[in-house]
This record gives C-alpha cells, sequence and structure tokens, in this order.
C-alpha cells in the first residue's frame, strides 16, 4: 500500500527511513490509545531484559588485558622458582665449602700427641777407677762384691804385691810351671789353664789384664782356701 503522506515520494531515502519511523511511532501511539493494558504488560516484559553494552573493540581489549596479566603472573612465577633454585644451590655450595673447610681442618690438624712414655731412670754413671794398682783392686773388689765372691782389699793387696810387686806384665819363666809350659803371669801369676777355668763373666779373657786376672785369682782362691785374704804364700 502507498503512503498517503504528500511528498512522501520526492524525499530522500534517509527522509524516508525518518518518515517511516514517524509514522510506526505513530502507529504505535494509536495501538496503545486503543489497547493500554496489552502495551502496559508488553512493555514490563520489554524493560525487565535489559540490553548489554557490547562491541568487538572492548571484548578484544579486555581478552588482551586477561593475556596479559596472565603472563606477568607466569613470569613472576618463573622468576620466583628461578630463586628458590639459585638460593638452594647457594646453600648447596656453602654447604660443601663448609665441609670442605672443615675436611682440610681436620687433616691439617695435627694428630693429638701420644703420652709420653715415662722416662727411664737414667743409667748411674759408670764409676771411674785410677789406671793403678789401687784403681784396678777397687775395680775388682766391685764386680767380686756383685757376684759373690768374698775378698778383701787388703787381703788382695798383699798378694799382689808379693806376686808381681804390682807389674801386670810380670811372667815366670823359671818355677816347675814354666818347666812345663805354662808360665805364672800377671798381677797375681796365674797360669792360663787356671785363668780360663775361673774366669769371672764380664771380664776380659786376657790373662794379662789387671781386674781380670785379679777376679780369676780371687775365684780360684775362694773356691780353694775360701778367700785370697787366707791365702799367704805361692798358691
Amino acid at each position: 500500500m502507498r503512503s498517503t503522506i504528500s511528498g512522501y515520494t520526492r524525499l530522500p531515502k534517509i527522509h524516508k527511513f525518518s518518515v517511516a519511523g514517524i509514522a510506526a511511532t505513530g502507529a504505535a501511539v494509536v495501538a496503545v490509545a486503543v489497547a493500554p493494558h496489552a502495551f502496559a504488560a508488553d512493555t514490563a516484559s520489554a524493560s525487565a531484559v535489559k540490553p548489554v553494552a557490547w562491541s568487538a573493540e572492548a571484548f578484544g581489549e579486555t581478552q588482551q588485558d586477561a593475556l596479559e596479566q596472565q603472563t606477568t603472573a607466569a613470569v613472576t612465577a618463573a622468576k620466583a622458582d628461578a630463586g628458590k633454585v639459585s638460593a638452594e644451590k647457594e646453600r648447596a655450595e656453602k654447604q660443601a665449602a663448609n665441609r670442605s673447610t672443615e675436611r682440610k681442618a681436620l687433616e691439617a690438624k695435627p694428630a693429638a700427641a701420644k703420652p709420653a712414655a715415662p722416662a727411664k731412670p737414667a743409667a748411674p754413671a759408670k764409676k771411674a777407677y785410677a789406671d793403678n794398682v789401687d784403681g784396678w783392686i777397687s775395680e775388682a773388689l766391685d764386680i767380686l762384691r756383685a757376684k759373690g765372691i768374698p775378698a778383701s782389699y787388703e787381703g788382695i793387696k798383699k798378694n799382689v804385691m808379693r806376686e808381681s810387686t804390682g807389674n801386670p806384665r810380670a811372667i815366670n819363666d823359671w818355677d816347675v810351671n814354666a818347666v812345663n809350659g805354662v808360665p805364672s803371669k800377671g798381677l797375681l801369676q796365674m797360669i792360663d789353664p787356671t785363668f780360663k777355668a775361673y774366669h769371672v763373666e764380664g771380664t776380659s779373657w786376657d790373662i794379662y789384664d789387671p781386674v781380670a786376672n785379679i777376679t780369676a785369682a780371687c775365684n780360684y782362691a775362694a773356691d780353694k782356701y775360701g778367700s785370697m785374704d787366707n791365702v799367704n804364700s805361692a798358691y
């Protein structure tokens, strides 16, 4: 049906849309006037659904913000994890360094000194004896006492002076022993077989050694006469 509005056909297209809209509005007003109750119900129903503002541009910005927030959160979490790993690594390195330092300290520490063994009592200084008849007799007497062989200084000296006049190299080459090939020798004029038989341990095996000659002679006299003190002549 054609519009009865005067001059409608001569209006531009956009003006036609405007006129159409006005016409539609007028029709709606008429409809309300005719059926007011029905219009009220439709209006209430329409007002219950509120229009939602939306545009592609606004949706894109919202999505971009959400993505940026997620990226920022992921980077922050990654940094936090990296920090934890770095802290754990640093702690492990410190512990290893501490263990190394402790090990080196133990290796460098000198071993505990063992308690010193009790010092052995110093050996008594060797007694010095004069290199003469008195010294030889004194040394021989110390050995004889240690061996339990009886003798006295006086008994030894009187026989030494009678037999050799104190000469440790004295030798008898004229008596019966000499005739038999075993001359008497030394301070107390002993023959070799007797000296060897009565030699005192710890002394020289040289029959001309003064101390060895005296101790062997005293040992023989103790066996045969009870002591050198009891010898008053050749024996």
